[in-house]
């Protein structure tokens, strides 16, 4: 009997045993799962967390690297240098989110030389000056903005000029050859059946040598860009704006203007800090915005750089400076119609060749 009972309990206690480790099994079970999916949240969260801290090591090596680096920057004394009297501003007081060095000249034959031995990095010029400075350096610049459109006038005293064609006979006053003024009249005679043996064309170094020739001449007539146009008719009230060029290059190409201003940069600086090229153009951008939408402090800003001598002048000419900021496939469409007439009309107003896509930057 005493035998039985101890199988029987020890049946009981076998029993009780299998019976527990059932039970912690099922328990064990959900605490493993948990463990898993703890491991695969942590995971995810490392995964994530290495993610971010390469996302944040790309953006400080971005800013160190903005930082680091000066843009040196070329302008021409008129319009292009309008667009960034704010920037320089901010440059000059600590404001700018990039480095820039500014140095304003007054022809584009000062600037090229420069971009060539890469003692400039970004210069504003005349877009047939960019198209030409493209292939002397043999494909080693390229355009990454329009900045200004079209800003030549015909001024004069004389009444008698309505149109192109009574300019037949005439001495016309202008900047440089081998200028946009220079190359935009001579397009401008040649559709309307002229040449340069019927008009007397007086190259001026610069443009306030013209103003200079009008106010002690006002029957004389001068191709002035703005701001030059408000300072010469300031001077002498005799004087006013006779003809828009712009208008006549519309009359002849379908509504599609001028383009006088581009900016160019290095392609082996944009190759070398691409950060800082993007961070120029924002903030050009941004600088051409505040001088259409603040004109009278931009203008100060003109007086106090010497581009307009008083700031009241200033603030007249700038809305008709079209001062403008166009990037992108929209600056590639406007400036290659452009250059294709300049160059329909003559091969070397643009360098003797169209220039190659590569020409263009879109970003």
């Amino acid at each position: 009997m005493k035998k039985k009972c101890l199988s029987l309990l020890l049946a009981m206690t076998l029993s009780l045993g299998l019976l527990g480790g059932c039970g912690n099994s099922a328990q064990a079970e959900p605490d493993t799962q948990s463990a898993a999916e703890e491991n695969r949240e942590t995971g995810a969260e490392t995964e994530a967390q290495e993610e971010n801290e390469v996302s944040d090591n790309a953006e400080d090596l971005a800013k160190e690297d903005t930082e680091d680096v000066t843009v040196k920057v070329a302008s021409l004394k008129g319009p292009t240098s309008m667009g960034l009297v704010k920037l320089w501003k901010d440059q000059e007081e600590g404001n700018a989110k990039g480095n820039y060095e500014f140095n304003m000249m007054t022809g584009a034959d000062e600037i090229m030389p420069l971009m060539i031995k890469g003692d400039v990095d970004i210069a504003l010029l005349p877009a047939n000056a960019a198209a030409i400075l493209y292939e002397k350096s043999k494909g080693a610049v390229a355009v990454i903005d329009i900045n200004t459109l079209g800003v030549l006038y015909m001024v004069s005293g004389d009444e008698s000029i309505t149109s192109v064609e009574d300019l037949q006979g005439k001495t016309i006053y202008l900047t440089g050859k081998g200028t946009t003024p220079d190359y935009a009249l001579q397009y401008l005679l040649a559709q309307h059946n002229m040449d340069l043996s019927q008009v007397t064309l007086e190259y001026k170094s610069e443009a306030t040598e013209v103003a200079a020739v009008l106010k002690e001449n006002p029957d004389g007539i001068g191709l002035l860009p703005q701001p030059f146009v408000t300072a010469a008719c300031a001077q002498n009230e005799a004087l006013a704006v006779v003809l828009d060029i712009n208008e006549e290059w519309e009359k002849l190409n379908e509504g599609k203007g001028l383009v006088t201003g581009v900016t160019v940069v290095r392609k082996a600086f944009l190759e070398e800090h691409p950060e800082a090229v993007d961070l120029f153009m924002e903030e050009h951008e941004a600088s051409a915005a505040f001088a259409n939408s603040n004109v009278e402090e931009a203008a100060e800003l003109v007086a106090a750089r010497g581009i307009v001598e008083k700031a009241p002048v200033a603030a007249k000419a700038m809305p008709a400076c079209n001062i403008t900021y166009i990037d992108g496939e929209e600056m590639k469409e406007a400036l290659s119609g452009y250059l294709n007439v300049l160059f329909g009309q003559n091969p070397e107003f643009v360098g003797g060749t169209l220039p190659e896509d590569d020409f263009y930057v879109i970003r």
